[in-house]
């Protein structure tokens, strides 16, 4: 779940309080998007805060119809410099969604860009369930393919969407607080899975 495309091991959570804010909603969008990171807050005994001291929200998510629209944000390419180019590759690749992390001195995300462009498929899941899916990939430095090919989430028989309970092990046991914040050698996964079963015994 940890494990890059080039075979480096690379894991980091949030060093800080979670401080949100939507662009391109309503704001009863933005209601729900509160409601899906405190519960994985809560989850992982993490905090969410109204506002970031040094960048006022670090949890922004961006809602657009056409990924052109990132362009034409005023200021967005001041804090995003690499906003061009990206621009380029998400068109090329017809992505409808991309996640873009920043990290403190010592590595711990501080914070998180989510784009999610709204074509088809992305508008016939319902704004819970899209949230919720989007705070828990960007809850933790997960690998290109830990959700590649199976969804964190999971519908029960009222068709709710609720965390699977796997994911919901290796966050709880992510955010442990004797367990690093940031990490780059493989061993750490071992620590991980001694945490994630003793979760589950």
């Amino acid at each position: 779940m940890f494990t890059r495309a080039d075979g480096a091991y690379q894991f980091a959570r949030w060093g800080r309080p979670i401080a949100p804010v939507a662009f391109g909603v309503e704001d009863s969008t933005m209601s729900l998007l509160k409601d899906a990171i405190d519960a994985v807050c809560r989850l992982a005994k993490h905090e969410m805060a109204e506002t970031d001291p040094e960048l006022g929200s670090n949890f922004m998510v961006f809602f657009m119809r056409d990924w052109q629209e990132l362009v034409d944000t005023p200021n967005l390419d001041k804090m995003i410099p690499e906003l061009g180019p990206l621009v380029e590759r998400l068109q090329k690749a017809d992505a409808n969604q991309y996640r873009l992390f920043r990290f403190d001195e010592d590595g711990a995300i501080k914070a998180c860009f989510v784009f999610l462009r709204m074509d088809d498929a992305m508008a016939e899941v319902a704004a819970d369930t899209l949230l919720l899916g989007q705070v828990v990939q960007s809850m933790l430095l997960w690998s290109e393919d830990a959700f590649a090919q199976t969804s964190p989430l999971a519908l029960t028989g009222d068709n709710v969407a609720i965390l699977k309970p796997d994911v919901a092990n290796v966050i709880r046991a992510a955010y442990d607080p004797v367990m690093p914040v940031v990490a780059s050698d493989a061993s750490h996964a071992l620590r991980m899975a001694a945490r994630v079963g003793a979760l589950v015994s």
